[in-house]
């Protein structure tokens, strides 16, 4: 700078065209590299669901069972022992719940045709319907465009069938005992895995995030396990007595069967209904007594729904209405059933994650 002349001002980034067009480019840059990722990340999850699918139920129910694994090694049972217990306890109940529900749904399967002969008996309304439908195949048939009514010969019954069932029950199987196998270490190993996880980071306050998170997520998912079995626990046994009470058979199957779905929001509340409506107009004398089983359980899932369920778990955990079903229906796609079961528990993981990470940023500022 010469003496005798004023300094000229140096331009701003933000006033020059070229350094700006270059910042928005490596924003949306940035942004599509961070889709890309989602939707490999997406595309990884649906490919390898068979394989990913028993490893994350069982480190979800792992860490929700983490609270209790604690409790019986504080009372001086070894860690392994304790794993085993828990995985036991787990089979147990998983093959109880299974044993309480197969068989209702074998007598559905099995009575389809006394459902139908029932329907038809029942469901007087639609006779003009289907003298109608009757009146128009006739016309058809006379047009000489019916279809030929050939004898169609079935085939004799032998052993082609069992290839095709072990190829079906074979997976879930295999699924199964991955899932409790990957359990029992992930409860014996967790501590380990725990500790490895906070000393991964080198910084003293990196590492106290890091244990607030896995506690916030510890005590989080196990207050949801036993906040939501206590809600289906009664559900359940309401439906028992409500079944009872409108003299459905095996009410006490049927109450285990709406306990066990209302693990699943949404879909399972809605199985439940269209099972009780389909038994409940095949056992009752007349239509009106057989709508009576589902129209009070709808009312218990109306009432548990939209007051007891929000007032205990929405409170303490703060889910959105739309999050849930964007979760439910996202993993649903993704995973079926079971992806429907953990959707709320891997809701609830993100909730953590965002709020903590949130909490941290606020701090630095």
């Amino acid at each position: 700078m010469r003496e005798g002349r004023p300094p000229r001002p140096v331009a701003r980034i933000e006033d020059i065209p070229s350094l700006r067009l270059s910042d928005r480019l490596g924003k949306v840059s940035a942004w599509s590299l961070a889709t890309l990722a989602a939707l490999a990340a997406v595309c990884a999850l649906y490919l390898a669901r068979e394989l990913m699918l028993p490893i994350v139920a069982a480190f979800v129910v792992g860490v929700m069972l983490s609270p209790l694994a604690r409790r019986l090694e504080a009372l001086r049972v070894p860690r392994a022992i304790v794993a085993l217990l828990i995985v036991l306890g787990v089979a147990l109940l998983i093959g109880l719940v299974i044993a309480l529900i197969v068989p209702r749904v074998s007598e559905l399967t099995t009575g389809l045709p006394a459902l139908v002969a029932s329907l038809k008996e029942k469901l007087q309304v639609f006779d003009g319907l289907i003298r109608f439908w009757h009146r128009l195949s006739s016309t058809v048939e006379t047009a000489g465009i019916a279809p030929t009514s050939d004898a169609v010969s079935l085939p004799m019954p032998g052993l082609d069938w069992v290839p095709t069932t072990l190829g079906v029950l074979l997976p879930p199987i295999t699924g199964f005992l991955f899932f409790l196998v990957v359990l029992l270490l992930f409860i014996a190993k967790w501590p380990d895995l725990r500790r490895g996880l906070v000393m991964t980071f080198a910084s003293r306050d990196s590492r106290l995030t890091v244990l607030k998170i896995l506690n916030e997520i510890e005590s989080g998912l196990a207050r949801y396990l036993l906040t939501v079995t206590v809600i289906n626990l009664f559900v359940g046994a309401i439906t028992g007595v409500i079944c009872s009470l409108t003299r459905t058979p095996n009410a006490i199957g049927f109450g285990a069967l709406a306990a066990t779905l209302n693990f699943i929001p949404v879909v399972g509340p809605m199985a439940t209904f269209v099972v009780l409506v389909l038994v409940g107009v095949v056992t009752a004398p007349t239509l009106a007594q057989g709508l009576l089983p589902a129209a009070g359980f709808a009312m218990l899932i109306v009432v548990e729904g939209q007051f007891v369920t929000p007032t205990i778990i929405g409170r303490q955990l703060e889910l959105n209405a739309l999050a849930v079903l964007l979760s439910l229906a996202f993993w649903t796609w993704l995973w079926g059933p079971i992806g429907a079961v953990l959707s709320s528990p891997i809701l609830m993981v993100a909730l953590i994650l965002k709020q903590r990470v949130h909490v941290e940023v606020e701090e630095e500022h």
